[in-house]
């Protein structure tokens, strides 16, 4: 059908109007009185459930509306631009957690794994079903939210290369080893019980083990009730809500592992109908869970077989030397055509994040400074000092011989611009004479920390507005490491909050836009940077310093929370980190040292950590 839309609005000079509706932007047309219209063709009536307009500058979206608008079939819609409706809120977007959107709204959390989670229902690894109880027990405290780290299906081979969450084989569908065995009615008979107590009393996850028993059983219940599932309405409804990316996974794994398509089907499908049942249990108690989108997808995923044009298969992403790695750190994971994926406006990225938005209310974008640029290692290169910045402004030949400056030992050539070069992150330039380093030290200043600022703030003006509109879920951004100039700017206009590590350099006071934290997955815990183990009270003292903040969310991993318990936390303070970001090989493997029905009845800690959200106005009651 033919639909012409008409809203009034007043632009300033450069800006203008686009609809966005069915996946793409129209253009508006400007008429007297501010009035901006467009006639769009062969629209489905479905598609105006959800529909928005934009104001566009310099063909980059500049301010989105506070919702989208849900119409009729009519020949002409007149519309009216819709702003925030709260007084004092902070975001131009809505939140389908409505308490992000109160103003100066203060919350406390928990990060934890759901592979470290513990419970005596378990089979050796946390499992969705295990957040049920860690959500009572946040909502008990005053909490108002739980993060946790990626949740995709990892699987290769169940060898402990898989136990890797930053490299999914799918970025929609969930990991396997978070099913519950007993919900899919395996029987629990003697040798399940052995078998289950011989995982579930080791401290740590032995991931090739769990891999091997869980998967046996999840195979025997498909061969046992597959069928009859599939034949019911809820599977089906699941199978066409999903279509646009289960079909191509369930091939893949499918041609991995030499059995049928649908056996992937049904795993998926128990899946989310455990994980919607936890998150919508969260939601009933006023709990968020916290999401983690990671930067990458790996090469050899469902979503780079299936669609390589979205990916450089040629280079991997890592990162630059920084406070977790002194050489830098290799992925391992293609850097994205964004190029490519600009043409259908980002459809990949935002059926993403809507799947992700199903199960959380807000989620943490891992290393958003690459929305900006990324650290890109050629893939035969293992280190990531050989790396170089893509997108960049590499140098030419001419301009280097200009400063009288040798290229080798100083710069490399840039492989996405033959003949061009950036400097090396770690040149060799010590025995160069004083004139020629300083003269390459402010090359190297420039290129690093000036060169690229607005390039780099448009090439993330582009992807950003875009994405975030997607969903109606919270966005964070990890944007520690080398900063350029122009993140703040870009997270502040967008309203993306920031992270805040103790430890991590920061200028200037924290925002009330951030989230602050004591210690994350890839950090030693808070007792760990002590010289000396501190006692339960200078725990406190510790966790208040971030309490007290102005940042709107502070999120503690659960081992600095139970820190303030002397006698319930983990005697060996060494155990509780959970990553070695600078180790390739690392085994994640951290699993809880106590039940969480132990954690319930902490009333001690409880009652401590209650009183600090009291007492910094952020207990949610």
């Amino acid at each position: 059908m033919q639909v012409t839309f008409r809203i009034q609005y007043w632009t300033e000079w450069g800006e203008s109007l686009s609809l966005r509706i069915g996946g793409r932007k129209y253009p508006m047309a400007w008429s007297d009185g501010g009035v901006w219209s467009v006639t769009v063709k062969d629209l489905r009536a479905a598609d105006l459930k959800s529909y928005d307009y934009v104001v566009m500058r310099d063909g980059l979206i500049y301010r989105t509306e506070w919702k989208n608008h849900s119409s009729k079939s009519a020949r002409l819609i007149e519309d009216k631009w819709l702003d925030c409706p709260i007084e004092g809120c902070p975001f131009t977007r809505e939140h389908q957690a409505a308490r992000f959107d109160r103003p100066h709204f203060r919350g406390g959390g928990t990060a934890v794994p759901v592979f470290s989670l513990r419970t005596a229902g378990d089979f050796g690894i946390g499992e969705f079903r295990d957040l049920r109880p860690l959500v009572d027990w946040a909502a008990s405290t005053g909490q108002c939210i739980i993060q946790i780290l990626p949740v995709n299906d990892t699987t290769r081979k169940g060898e402990w290369k898989d136990s890797y969450p930053y490299s999914p084989i799918s970025s929609f569908a969930l990991h396997p080893l978070f099913m519950n065995l007993q919900s899919l009615g395996i029987k629990e008979t003697a040798a399940f019980r052995k078998e289950q107590k011989a995982l579930n009393d080791l401290p740590e996850i032995d991931y090739p083990a769990v891999f091997k028993a869980k998967m046996k059983y999840i195979r025997k219940a498909f061969l046992s009730r597959g069928e009859k599932d599939m034949q019911t309405p809820a599977y089906r409804k699941f199978a066409r809500d999903n279509e646009f990316w289960l079909e191509e996974y369930a091939v893949f794994c499918a041609k991995r592992d030499s059995l049928e398509k649908e056996y992937y089907y049904w795993m998926q499908y128990h899946l989310d109908r455990q994980f919607a049942e936890v998150a919508r249990y969260a939601r009933s108690k006023g709990i968020s869970l916290k999401g983690d989108l990671p930067i990458g997808v790996s090469a050899d995923s469902a979503d780079a077989y299936w669609h390589p044009e979205l990916f450089n298969l040629d280079s991997t992403a890592g990162a630059p030397p920084d406070y977790f790695s002194k050489e830098g750190q290799n992925w391992g994971f293609p850097t994205y055509n964004w190029e490519e994926m600009a043409k259908d406006d980002y459809a990949w990225w935002k059926t993403r994040l809507k799947k992700m938005s199903e199960y959380f209310d807000a989620f943490r974008i891992d290393h958003i400074l690459g929305f900006f640029r990324i650290w890109e290692i050629p893939v035969e290169c293992r280190s990531g000092l050989d790396g170089h910045f893509n997108p960049a402004l590499p140098y030419s030949a001419a301009e280097i011989q200009a400063a009288q400056l040798p290229i080798q030992g100083l710069f490399h050539e840039d492989p996405r611009h033959p003949g061009m070069f950036q400097p090396l992150i770690t040149p060799d330039s010590q025995n160069l004479p004083s004139w020629q380093q300083d003269r390459f030290g402010s090359m190297y200043n420039d290129f690093f920390f000036r060169r690229h600022n607005d390039f780099w703030r448009i090439n993330a003006e582009k992807k950003l507005p875009e994405l975030l509109s997607a969903t109606g879920m919270l966005a964070c951004g990890e944007d520690l490491g080398m900063v350029p100039d122009c993140v703040p700017g870009v997270m502040d206009h967008e309203r993306i909050l920031s992270l805040r590590m103790r430890g991590m350099e920061a200028e200037g006071p924290w925002k009330e836009l951030s989230v602050c934290a004591t210690s994350s997955h890839d950090m030693e815990t808070l007792r760990m940077q002590c010289s000396s183990d501190p006692e339960p009270w200078a725990v406190r003292n510790m966790l208040w310093e971030f309490l007290a903040s102005p940042s709107m969310l502070a999120i503690f991993p659960i081992q600095d929370w139970v820190a303030l318990d002397g006698e319930f936390r983990l005697a060996d303070r060494s155990a509780e980190r959970i990553n070695q970001p600078a180790d390739p090989n690392h085994k994640w493997r951290f699993r809880l040292h106590f039940d969480l029905s132990e954690l319930n009845a902490r009333e001690s800690l409880n009652s401590t950590i209650t009183t600090l959200l009291r007492d910094s106005s952020r207990l949610q009651q």
